[in-house]
């Protein structure tokens, strides 16, 4: 399939997408999670055809993609792997982990081991205070996260 087919193919499946959803209240939220579902990211050229079909400029669109932390603008990895950044995980030596996740995977927040296998990404919190330091791998939670679980974490999303 040449690039041109998977463009119009992209832009056939934003077009659904938005047509899908345009009649809900609010529909900016529910169209750019379903375009993320779609393609595990927001490509650039679908922040033009959503703020065309919502009668909105592309920087309102940009605004709420760049916002919510969880609105990706660059595929990510196989796998997400997210550190708790709160106060609660900080006092119990979150940063000191952080640390060595980036060292062991060999990338810093945001990015996305060579293989594709996992994206690390920093959160602020993810309800677990009373059991810090805490993780998230692909929706999974990890309370009184340590160097051994980090570990078997990372030899996880290596595997």
């Amino acid at each position: 399939m040449n690039i041109r087919a998977v463009a119009v193919d992209e832009a056939a499946r934003i077009a659904e997408i938005i047509e899908d959803c345009r009649q809900l209240e609010g529909p900016m939220l529910p169209i750019l999670h379903r375009v993320q579902e779609e393609f595990g990211f927001i490509p650039e050229s679908a922040r033009q055809v959503i703020a065309k079909a919502l009668n909105l400029s592309r920087a309102e669109v940009h605004g709420v993609v760049s916002f919510y932390h969880d609105f990706k603008d660059h595929p990510a990895g196989r796998h997400t792997l997210k550190l708790c950044r709160a106060e609660a995980c900080q006092s119990m030596g979150c940063e000191s982990l952080a640390e060595k996740a980036k060292a062991k995977l060999g990338i810093d927040w945001h990015e996305t081991t060579f293989d594709g296998a996992v994206t690390l990404e920093p959160v602020f919190c993810l309800g677990l205070c009373a059991q810090a330091p805490a993780a998230m791998l692909d929706g999974e939670l990890f309370a009184r996260l340590d160097e051994d679980c980090l570990n078997d974490i990372v030899a996880e999303v290596r595997a």
